[in-house]
């Protein structure tokens, strides 16, 4: 029972020399020594922290995209480089962890709305000049390069 506290202790009040102690437990393959209570609260802490990095580059990344799209005359290298910075580190954040890709497509739907609303607020737009639904597709979202020149998505009326 003490050695359990002593790990716990540990965990509370070293968390670096904790995850030291705990890989090194691994190991060696003394896996009844695990403190596995907080093994297993971390590991799922982890994946969390996957999927919340993935949604907070989408949200940045498809906001800026709007931006791009929706205000031609305030475009910037600024948003070009957003927009440049934030498809590496998704590519960067795929190849590390490719099962974020089983729900890409869902979860860049479900983020759209939180940077339609980020869009509205940095631009100061109304709402109905930005498509209901996602306009880009995955490839375009991850892969294309911002095009100087002209939009694939026209905001409503055909007018920027």
């Amino acid at each position: 029972m003490a050695r359990t506290l002593v790990r716990s202790s540990l965990y509370d009040q070293d968390f670096l020399a904790w995850t030291e102690q705990q890989a090194a437990l691994l190991r060696a393959g003394r896996l009844d020594q695990l403190d596995l209570d907080n093994l297993a609260e971390e590991l799922d802490t982890m994946g969390r922290s996957e999927w919340g990095e993935l949604e907070n580059r989408l949200e940045v990344l498809l906001m800026h995209m709007l931006k791009w799209d929706y205000q031609p005359a305030r475009r910037s290298r600024s948003w070009k480089a957003t927009i440049r910075e934030q498809r590496n580190a998704l590519r960067r954040l795929l190849r590390r962890s490719p099962g974020l890709k089983r729900d890409l497509e869902a979860t860049i739907a479900d983020v759209y709305r939180d940077a339609v609303g980020r869009a509205i607020d940095e631009t100061g737009l109304s709402a109905a000049t930005f498509p209901n639904e996602l306009p880009y597709s995955v490839a375009e979202v991850l892969e294309s390069e911002p095009d100087a020149a002209a939009s694939p998505h026209p905001p409503p009326g055909g007018r920027r």
